[in-house]
């Protein structure tokens, strides 16, 4: 189902002008627009991103075991085969004797060494000798450690040390084969992320002239953005057009250079994280709210990563294979219940047995979300007549005690919240998720200020922390932005897993909207 962005207005807070504007098309605002663009574009450059990481490590795996297998037949060809003679075979034998490479159980260890001590991240990580030394030390004293009590220590040590050494200088040189075949096989700009300077005239200048952004850099510089006025020479424009640069630069990393005011500083953290940019910054002082600085090293010169604690990387494999799950097994279990909802609905009143709306999603791309039909046919006319009786003085929600739209079957399932069961679907398809910030309406996102639109930064979802925290007791739409925000920063694999596990209880409870 094709999906389209969002082209309304924002206008004042009433029910009359919530109503006058369906009826007329107003163009809307450069910064709602601008921001919506890049949210758009995030999914692309997020799996842009995860690719790049994928493959990587990929790489690096296929690279660590095949260079661990050549060093066994390198170590069998002179110890068992004694190419370079019988003293030499011996001392090998000494040194490496049968068993300590021991196939697959080594290979596990080395595994599990490189992974834990960072030699599968991203820039100089990949490529650090200490780091793969070290990785390979703890390694080789996986299988060693029960041979101290039967060989002694000294015999051990050695073989410790040597095995460790010829494991290090194996790797070592694979990783550095590894970047000279890519660097052949890809050219830079294939596979480097299309990256924007911003900051000062001077200071973007100087980075770009560094061996930072140099031949073979993992970043492809399309040119910067300046903060003052008039722009520099060669600038591709000012900062406060930073929306349309990026969105027309098709840009997958951002780079800030020099110094910028805490203002302008926020704003570029704000726009480039809502385009699912990689985020990165020349080190300075870091004091912004909702992003965590991290230290990662280029060619030998840092940078600090400037992260969304929400939804990067392995989190958001691990969200989408949460609601994969979740969803198909929840169809299965409640496809009974879904089968007896449906003949109530038909029974009970005349009129379609599911609903569909049209809500907004991520990065502001319209979906149809699917409900079993709780009110008769033709509701949705009469609802801006309703506006006033709504329990939340505010356009942007609505919620009526009483509605006289609601069949009798509908208010059952309302308060146990089958109705919502057919969105299982919508979470297959990849259009919500089990846990997120509410789908609102077209017609309520037309009322929003510009910080409500960080809720479309991730899925929506079933259930949610508004939902959990008490649904129809908020009815300030500021503390359920809050709420919804709070959430997304602070998002962790358990935190979703607990929303569930309320939302069960809630359910149970018969405390479902009503």
């Amino acid at each position: 189902m094709s999906v389209e962005p969002i082209r309304q207005d924002v206008a004042p807070r009433t029910a009359e002008s919530s109503s006058r504007r369906q009826r007329t098309n107003y163009p809307e605002p450069a910064p709602q627009r601008g921001r919506l663009r890049l949210q758009a574009r995030a999914p692309h450059n997020i799996r842009r991103h995860v690719f790049r990481n994928t493959r990587r490590f990929l790489v690096l795996l296929a690279g660590d075991l095949g260079t661990f297998w050549l060093l066994r037949a390198v170590i069998r060809l002179v110890r068992d085969q004694a190419v370079f003679g019988s003293q030499v075979a011996q001392l090998a034998e000494l040194l490496s004797p049968r068993g300590i490479l021991n196939g697959w159980q080594y290979a596990t260890a080395l595994f599990l060494g490189l992974w834990l001590t960072g030699n599968y991240g991203q820039g100089d990580q990949r490529r650090d000798p200490r780091r793969v030394l070290t990785a390979c030390a703890l390694a080789t004293a996986l299988p060693l450690w029960m041979t101290v009590w039967t060989r002694g220590l000294g015999v051990v040590a050695a073989q410790y040390a040597v095995t460790t050494l010829a494991v290090w200088l194996f790797l070592s040189t694979e990783r550095r084969v590894i970047d000279w075949v890519v660097a052949k096989v890809l050219p830079p700009s294939r596979q480097a992320a299309r990256t924007l300077l911003v900051g000062p005239a001077e200071d973007c200048v100087r980075a770009q002239g560094s061996n930072l952004f140099g031949a073979g850099s993992e970043f492809l510089v399309l040119g910067y953005v300046d903060i003052q006025v008039p722009s520099g020479p060669g600038s591709l424009g000012h900062i406060s057009g930073l929306h349309e640069v990026l969105t027309e630069s098709r840009a997958e990393a951002v780079v800030v250079c020099g110094y910028l005011s805490e203002g302008r500083f926020q704003a570029v953290v704000d726009t480039a994280l809502a385009s699912g940019c990689q985020l990165l910054s020349i080190p300075r002082a870091l004091e912004v709210a909702g992003v965590q600085p991290k230290v990662v090293y280029r060619r030998g010169q840092p940078l600090m990563e400037l992260t969304a604690p929400n939804f990067r990387g392995q989190q958001l494999v691990l969200k989408r294979v949460l609601d994969l799950l979740g969803a198909a097994v929840g169809l299965i279990l409640a496809s009974p219940v879904m089968l007896v909802a449906a003949i109530l609905v038909k029974r009970d009143s005349p009129g379609p047995i599911f609903f569909t709306q049209e809500r907004v999603g991520q990065g502001g791309k319209r979906f149809k979300i699917h409900k079993f039909r709780t009110m008769k046919v033709g509701a949705e006319q009469v609802r801006d007549e309703l506006l006033s009786k709504s329990v939340y003085q505010d356009p942007r929600l609505f919620k009526m005690v009483g509605d006289p739209r609601i069949t009798r079957v509908g208010q059952w399932m309302r308060r146990s919240s089958v109705d919502e069961l057919p969105q299982l679907w919508n979470v297959l398809k990849g259009e919500m998720s089990l846990v997120g910030p509410r789908p609102p309406l077209p017609s309520e996102v037309a009322l929003y200020e510009a910080h409500h639109y960080a809720r479309f930064d991730v899925k929506p979802g079933i259930t949610g922390p508004w939902q959990v925290n008490g649904r129809n007791q908020i009815t300030d739409f500021e503390k359920i932005i809050g709420l919804e925000t709070e959430y997304i920063r602070e998002w962790t694999l358990l935190s979703d897993l607990g929303i569930l596990l309320r939302t069960i209880w809630v359910v149970m409870q018969m405390q479902g909207a009503h």
